[in-house]
């Protein structure tokens, strides 16, 4: 009848061949609290509150049952069930370290108070038999600042630091002594010891390493601010003390300025703030000593050498089958290999969020196993992982790790060989392209590495106008240069005037593993006729064409699929409100000169992690792209702009380190 099953997932019961979820067992346990109090069974509302708060507990936390699509795909804890993501370590639930924070806050206010109170009672006279009076206030300044350094704790177990859950279960265990030795004070030290016990029971929820150079820095920091701190409140101290003063009041004076309690000694006249003083620099102290034991384990802030870049730019060849792959291949990238060096992504860091750019590439059966060291690597050091232009075949290995996607925009890719410039729909274009021509417009392609020195240098001088003083853009679709160097097989469409001067260019990059290439820069001179941007697109058509290039992704138009195909009322007012604020942001501008040359469109996802987490990651996003300029400060990548090749709309294998 009754059957209990083992499971990954947790342990299952069955009860005559059915599953029993805790769902079941908390809409019985309503039920109970209901029929209990109609039938007499209990007078008092408490218990029937009691047991329907419990059944509703026990529905909560197994929401995920409730829901058929949802259904057993969460693990079993103590509290709400937590979905597994196949690609990450299966820890604690997210609830843990948020609780945790709260605990131990409580925790410390209980033992500040118990601190800052006088012992009475019967429990005085006990320790009075035991020790001496005179050390009954040791043990109460040992206490004070204990309890606010576990204060400051909270915060950073909210933050899952691991050296902070070290620290605040050692500080909860000799609070607890402290507790006796003051006044015998048993509930506190009880509160203490059973928060230690909590924090110890979920030590894997803690997970946010610590570099080690910070520990060994701190070994001589953090005594060095103590010492100094401690130096000035006893020279305050001895300063003001009576010419007689004891020594013993003196030390006991430096420890009340020090706990910001009353000492024997008395500040008067143009002195009585001098212990607010003191007291507002040993916070200070505190506080630069929490920020130095808990600074997080950071990321490499050295873009990798030669070696790691000519690995990366070895799996792109390999490997690099999608679009947006040779982009990272800009000097701005930082990487995170799979631990058998056959895949990786490149990615940047910045408001705390670990940004990827694009796919990983490497082997598919690697892919996996980067996504998951990049999962690890952003956890341990406290980050927030998020993807820029991830393609739609990738979402499901981004799920695995936990991240939720949000579609982003639509790539513009032109198939070369059903181009064509017959019919009404691109007579614009074919207009332009015939106006060009008779002003004696021609266009060549090269080879960037073909390219002369001072051929190069008027390309840059074309692009510099261009930006008017403004730095490249792009993070994940775009190169920040133009580099014969790290891009010898990318190729350059220039435009002549009728004197043979280059008026504008598009360049290039290879997508290697299928006949492609991906538009990277776009620009122009700015006093050419209009129209020459359409001339360089459908000249490069044709010549790559003639090269055997059977696709071109050209500019990246975000949001696309709202402003011409929305699906539902949502997305068709999202198109509206983009239309309507085109002029500021030439989205819908943008979307157009992509349609003139009638592009396959393929969606690209920006994926985040936590369900708030997509302002955070956004803003990082924006700052990378440099879209959205960053107060006082640089990106941690060049800035860019959203489209493929930051492009100008006129219409406007040896095994490798993890990271690297």
């Amino acid at each position: 009848m009754l059957r209990l099953e083992r499971h990954d997932l947790g342990p299952r019961v069955f009860f005559l061949g059915r599953r029993i979820h805790e769902f079941h067992l908390g809409f019985a346990v309503i039920a109970l609290a209901v029929v209990g109090r109609l039938a007499g069974l209990w007078h008092e509302e408490p218990p029937t509150a009691a047991i329907a708060a419990i059944g509703a507990y026990l529905v909560v936390k197994d929401w995920h049952d409730l829901v058929p699509s949802h259904r057993d795909t969460a693990s079993w804890q103590f509290g709400i069930h937590r979905r597994l993501h196949a690609l990450r370590e299966h820890r604690r639930g997210e609830w843990v370290p948020p609780a945790a924070a709260v605990l131990v806050g409580l925790a410390g206010l209980v033992n500040l108070v118990s601190a800052l109170k006088p012992t009475f009672g019967w429990r005085g006279h006990v320790l009075l038999d035991i020790r001496p009076f005179t050390t009954l206030p040791l043990f109460h300044a040992l206490a004070l600042p204990a309890s606010v350094v576990l204060l400051t704790t909270a915060v950073y177990l909210f933050k899952r630091r691991r050296r902070a859950w070290r620290i605040a279960v050692a500080l909860l265990i000799a609070l607890g002594v402290f507790d006796l030795l003051k006044g015998i004070d048993l509930e506190a030290a009880l509160v203490s010891w059973a928060v230690a016990g909590a924090l110890w029971a979920c030590r894997d929820a803690f997970v946010v390493r610590h570099a080690p150079i910070s520990l060994r820095a701190a070994f001589w920091r953090v005594p060095l601010i103590g010492l100094g701190t401690a130096g000035l409140a006893a020279l305050v101290a001895t300063l003001r003390s009576p010419a007689r003063e004891s020594l013993h009041n003196v030390v006991r004076e430096t420890l009340a300025l020090l706990s910001w309690t009353q000492g024997p000694i008395t500040f008067h006249d143009e002195a009585r703030f001098v212990p607010l003083g003191v007291g507002l620099i040993s916070l200070g102290a505190l506080l630069a000593a929490v920020w130095a034991v808990f600074r997080p384990l950071a990321a490499p802030r050295a873009l990798p050498d030669a070696e790691v870049r000519r690995a990366a730019a070895r799996l792109v060849r390999r490997h690099g089958t999608d679009t947006l792959a040779s982009f990272k291949l800009r000097r701005d990238k930082r990487y995170l290999f799979s631990p058998d060096g056959r895949a990786f992504v490149g990615y940047g860091v910045e408001n705390g969020v670990l940004l990827v750019s694009g796919d990983p590439v490497g082997a598919a059966d690697a892919v996996p196993e980067a996504v998951r060291a990049t999962a690890s690597f952003a956890e341990s050091r406290g980050l927030r992982l998020a993807v820029l232009g991830a393609s739609e075949a990738l979402l499901p290995v981004w799920r695995s790790a936990g991240l939720r996607d949000v579609y982003l925009g639509d790539e513009a890719i032109v198939e070369t060989a059903g181009f064509s410039l017959e019919g009404r729909a691109i007579r614009k274009v074919r207009q332009s392209l015939s106006r060009l021509e008779k002003a004696g417009f021609t266009t060549t392609i090269d080879e960037l590495r073909a390219l002369t020195t001072e051929e190069l240098a008027e390309l840059e001088r074309i692009s510099a106008e261009w930006r008017q003083g403004e730095p490249e853009r792009g993070f994940a679709m775009a190169m920040d240069s133009l580099d014969a160097v790290a891009q010898p097989d990318s190729v350059v469409v220039v435009a002549r005037d009728g004197d043979g001067n280059a008026r504008g260019f598009l360049h290039l990059v290879p997508t290697y593993g299928r006949a492609a290439m991906s538009l990277s820069l776009m620009r122009r001179d700015r006093s050419t006729p209009n129209g020459l941007t359409e001339f360089l697109v459908v000249h490069a058509i044709a010549l790559l064409k003639e090269r055997g290039v059977e696709e071109i992704s050209l500019n990246f138009a975000a949001f696309a699929r709202w402003l011409h195909s929305p699906r539902g009322p949502v997305e068709r007012m999202l198109g509206r409100l983009l239309s309507a604020g085109d002029r500021f942001f030439q989205i819908e501008s943008l979307y157009r000169f992509n349609a003139k040359f009638f592009p396959r469109w393929e969606p690209r996802y920006f994926l985040y992690e936590g369900k708030l987490g997509l302002p955070r990651a956004g803003l990082a996003a924006l700052w990378m792209e440099g879209q959205l300029p960053k107060p006082g400060g640089t990106p941690g990548g060049t800035p860019g702009a959203a489209t493929s090749g930051g492009a100008d709309a006129e219409a406007g294998d040896a095994p490798l380190p993890t990271a690297a």
